[in-house]
């Protein structure tokens, strides 16, 4: 299906750098939270029709307390925790968006702009604005499904003290939150949720799904298929 690129929603102009972050936009007041019990919520149609859909990712890096403490306590290495998503299109590719291997954006074919891209790496988790996941919703009828997750490239695998907490930020409708609130401590990855169509929309269903492992257990857990090699930063 051909794009139709004359509607222009909210989102990096050609020639713009992909990590530029889109103007904000107000929703609706209040928000969601995704809950074992009620794991799921549609986009609105407003919403799915286009706009920059914003995935954050907040966590404390080096929580108080604990055993040990002063200088001991400071040589611990603090928690570095990061955002990234597979992603799979409606043409079949398929890949990852990781500061990892510098995997910072994915697109469509022919595309001007990015349909899926990451703003930076947040290496401290001191940073207000977290890490930030783009979504450009004017794909949305070319994506097949996203997997957001986040992993511990860094430190102690303890996500009880990480807090960590994703917020997703749509252009139209109320923020919808996840918070990693079921932790196993010494698994290295967390499904966080997955995007993906529903009756004409694009859905939101919360996973926290927690993976030994890196990247490729996570593919394999979700069947992904995708060809691992070895990355960094």
């Amino acid at each position: 299906m051909p794009i139709d690129y004359t509607k222009r929603p909210s989102g990096p102009q050609p020639g713009e750098p992909y990590g530029r972050p889109p103007t904000a936009q107000q929703g609706s007041p209040g928000k969601v939270t995704l809950t074992k019990s009620a794991p799921s919520v549609s986009l609105t149609k407003k919403a799915s029709a286009g706009g920059v859909l914003r995935v954050n990712l907040n966590w404390t890096a080096r929580p108080p307390g604990g055993q040990g403490g002063g200088f001991f306590r400071q040589r611990e290495p603090a928690i570095d925790l990061d955002l990234g998503c597979l992603y799979e299109f409606a043409d079949g590719s398929k890949g990852v968006v990781q500061a990892l291997g510098n995997a910072f954006h994915a697109g469509l074919p022919g595309a001007p702009t990015p349909a899926i891209w990451l703003d930076g790496d947040d290496r401290s988790g001191a940073v207000s604005g977290g890490e930030n996941l783009f979504v450009d919703l004017r794909y949305a009828a070319h994506i097949r499904r996203v997997l957001v997750f986040a992993y511990i490239y860094e430190g102690v695998p303890n996500w009880a003290a990480a807090q960590a907490l994703v917020t997703l930020t749509p252009p139209d409708g109320p923020q919808i939150e996840v918070a990693l609130d079921e932790p196993r401590n010494g698994a290295m990855t967390c499904a966080v949720a997955q995007l993906m169509p529903s009756a004409g929309d694009l859905s939101v269903h919360r996973e926290v799904r927690y993976v030994d492992g890196a990247q490729p257990h996570l593919d394999a857990a979700y069947g992904w298929g995708i060809r691992w090699s070895a990355g960094r930063k």
